[in-house]
Parts: C-alpha cells; structure tokens; sequence
C-alpha cells in the first residue's frame, strides 16, 4: 500500500470557490504521480474549518487512516496464504481518551470483520509496570519479553 498524504486543511486546501480538480492538493496528487512516486493524496479539509473543529475531527480521521492500513496488510497476508493473529496496541493516555479509545477499538474491530485471530493488548500487564518498561515508557525492557511471549503463545498454538 502506498504512503498516504494526509491534507487538513481549510477552505484553502478545500479548494473554496473553484473544481476540486484544480486545487493545489489535486494539483499535488498530480505532480507525485507525474514523478513516478506512488504516495496517495488524502485530501481531509474542510471549508470554514477551524482549528477547534480540525481538533475534534483528527482522530477520528487518523483511526480510519490507521484502520486503512492494517486491513490492508491483514488482507495482503490472507491473500498470500497466511493465517492471522493481530496483536493489539494501546496508546498512552497522553494522546486523549477520544483517540485512545477509537484506536484501541480498532483491533477488536478487524479481527471481527476479518475473522483473524487476536491478542487485544500485546502489553498486558507489563505497560504498566515502570520496572518492565524502558526509559521512553514506549518499549519493553528485555526483562518483559518473556511475558508478552506468555501473552501471545495461548493465541498463537492452535494456529500453528
């Protein structure tokens, strides 16, 4: 799947007043593809946004974005052959409980759709421990990859 654009934007991205087909974000799909780069343009703006409204609109778009690109990889995996087991990701709370809440729905949401099998967090029970987590709070220590081992194994056998 190619690398996607995202364009949020205003009236100006929008392309207020004119075709579509002749704003400068159609005019950019244009010259990527003129270039030979398969990067797709996205074009998510809106007229008389504003930034509260591009606020509240962002996360959903980018849990759709998001969603795009595991169902993608998820059906190029069934199409080659391949048995599915997604395991599911959280994000810190950091991000927003709107955002957080729509990305972590993902998971489950695919795995029902697509009928592949799923862990719904990888990082069950080690994401909150400070001593099993790296400094960046991110990335598990080599002392929890046992655990998201043991996490995923029961999920994992009867694919095997």
């Amino acid at each position: 799947m190619p690398s996607r654009i995202l364009v949020f934007g205003d009236s100006i991205s929008a392309a207020y007043g004119i075709e579509l087909e002749a704003g400068w974000v159609a005019l950019l799909q244009a010259r990527i593809h003129a270039q030979g780069k398969p990067h797709q343009v996205v074009n998510a703006s809106v007229s008389g946004e504003t930034s509260a409204g591009g606020r509240t609109r962002l996360p959903a778009l980018l849990t759709r974005q998001t969603e795009a690109n595991l169902r993608a990889m998820i059906e190029a995996a069934r199409g080659a052959g391949a048995r599915v087991l997604l395991l599911g990701m959280r994000l810190p709370p950091n991000y927003g409980a709107t955002y957080t809440n729509a990305f972590a729905a993902i998971y489950p949401k695919l795995a029902r759709e697509l009928d592949a099998e799923l862990v719904p967090f990888l990082l069950e029970g080690v994401a909150t421990d400070p001593a099993l987590m790296q400094p960046d709070r991110i990335h598990p220590r080599a002392e929890a990859q046992s655990r998201l081992l043991d996490t995923v194994w029961p999920v994992l056998v009867p694919l095997l």
